[in-house]
């Protein structure tokens, strides 16, 4: 009998915090059990080989949306596999009660059950949920769901209040199926979190942030719509300006330091939105607060989509210009962003349509998350391996619950891990990406950097574009 069930001999360790090592490295019963000058291949079961290529910690890509346009089971079967293309093998997925998801409110109580039942069986990388109470009596199953089912991460969306932005409605509480969802909500959201992370010991229970500010979106997109409704993102950009980012963060940031909530702000996606959370970080200095950037906002514009034309990449925030790509990419240089992910999505085409207020927003692009970090952060922009590895997978995970099983490749952890070829160049198409989406904003792109193998707890999971095995992802209570 084998000493080990995996080898993976000749590459060069990626680890966060730490830098990069040649070294081979084995696993045994899920867990890396040993890091070696040389393990010989003789004492595992199997044998993978890195030779000339970087060994990644598996991605945490922290912002997934299973479930919400399509049924939770189809979307946790094929977009979980689209992460693995990309080296993911833990998806941390948003969850709300209200319109899309399930259709419906009630008890997370009974409802989550019935969301990770559905998920069971159907996905290839591990899952965890981040809930949003949407009403009062939510809000009092905080306590619950954090001794109880494992949930370390709420979320509060700031441009429902008062607004329906998925069309024309401003019935905002049909949207929700909540009371009274504005700031007071928040503000007891925020000491409900403050209090469930003050019993909780080391653990970080945390509330994220979707930033923008509903009343100036409600007025920015009248004048948009009174100077001739062009259907472009430009046009969305202009509707769902850069300001209303900066005037929901200052909120938002002021609420979590009064209440002593740990935040995160989310998909920060423009220059400006950027520059706020570095201001608010700078004048509350005792505030808890992490901010994400996601690939999309990195690397698109809408110059570019509208050029190609069709409403594919519209998205909450908006799609910005090539100075805000270029800004958020120096605060990831800079270390003022703390991780990077996808904001996974899947919608079809016909979701899309040719009409700007009707288009469901949203797209896929887990199966980017380090292929984009290495060849536009690593190979572009001079980023260490490790940096990218803390951005796709050490920083989700200690923010997120993880740490100690996730996001690294110590000794102890979860072998989870994907071999990159750093200089592989492919051209994005829909199909590379194994996603049930049917067309991809990021079409066309030549990216330099793709993993060649991704492995879940010790097992190999994906190879040279195929996925292997049967879906044996497993909920991760954080």
């Amino acid at each position: 009998m084998s000493r080990y069930e995996l080898v993976v001999r000749g590459g060069t360790l990626v680890l966060p915090y730490l830098g990069t090592v040649r070294a081979d490295l084995a696993t045994r019963d899920g867990k890396v059990a040993a890091i070696a000058d040389e393990i010989p291949a003789a004492e595992g079961d199997e044998v993978l080989d890195a030779t000339g290529r970087l060994v990644f910690p598996g991605a945490v890509d922290a912002h997934f949306h299973l479930g919400i346009y399509r049924p939770l089971e189809v979307d946790a079967a094929q977009e979980t596999r689209s992460s693995l293309v990309g080296g993911a093998t833990t998806v941390l997925s948003y969850f709300r009660t209200g319109q899309h998801y399930l259709n419906r409110t009630g008890p997370y109580g009974e409802i989550l059950p019935e969301v990770l039942g559905a998920v069971a069986g159907n996905a290839w990388t591990d899952y965890g949920f981040h809930l949003a109470p949407m009403d009062t009596a939510q809000v009092r199953e905080v306590p619950a769901l954090v001794d109880g089912h494992g949930v370390s991460s709420f979320k509060y969306y700031m441009f429902y209040k008062g607004f329906n932005l998925a069309a024309d409605s401003r019935d905002a509480k049909a949207f929700t199926m909540s009371d009274e969802y504005d700031l007071g909500h928040l503000y007891q959201l925020m000491e409900a979190v403050a209090a469930a992370g003050a019993t909780a010991g080391d653990r970080r229970i945390s509330l994220s942030l979707h930033c923008e500010q509903a009343e100036l979106m409600r007025l920015f997109i009248d004048r948009v719509r009174a100077a001739g409704d062009p259907q472009t993102l430009r046009a969305y950009s202009d509707a769902r300006p850069p300001l209303t980012e900066r005037v929901a963060i200052g909120e938002a940031t002021t609420l979590a330091r009064a209440t002593g909530c740990p935040v995160n702000l989310l998909h920060l996606s423009s220059g400006e939105a950027l520059a706020a959370a570095r201001e608010a970080r700078a004048a509350m200095p005792g505030t808890d607060m992490r901010l994400e950037v996601t690939l999309h906002h990195l690397c698109l514009t809408h110059e570019e989509l509208d050029a190609r034309g069709g409403l594919g990449g519209k998205v909450n925030p908006p799609i910005r210009s090539a100075a805000d790509t270029e800004a958020l990419w120096a605060g990831v240089l800079d270390g003022s962003i703390d991780w990077v992910a996808s904001d996974h999505a899947c919608c079809l085409e016909e979701n899309k349509g040719d009409a700007l207020w009707p288009a469901l927003p949203g797209f896929g692009g887990t199966a980017l998350l380090y292929p984009i970090l290495i060849s536009e952060g690593m190979h572009k922009r001079g980023l260490s391996p490790a940096r990218v590895a803390e951005l796709a997978a050490g920083n989700p995970a200690r923010a997120y619950g993880l740490e100690g099983r996730k996001g690294n490749l110590l000794v102890g952890y979860d072998a989870d891990l994907t071999v990159v070829d750093p200089d592989l160049e492919r051209e994005v198409t829909a199909e590379l990406l194994l996603s049930g989406q049917d067309h991809c904003p990021f079409e066309g792109h030549k990216v330099r950097g793709w993993p060649v193998a991704t492995v879940l707890r010790g097992r190999l999971a994906y190879a040279n574009g195929v996925v292997t095995g049967t879906p044996r992802g497993a909920f991760v209570a954080r």
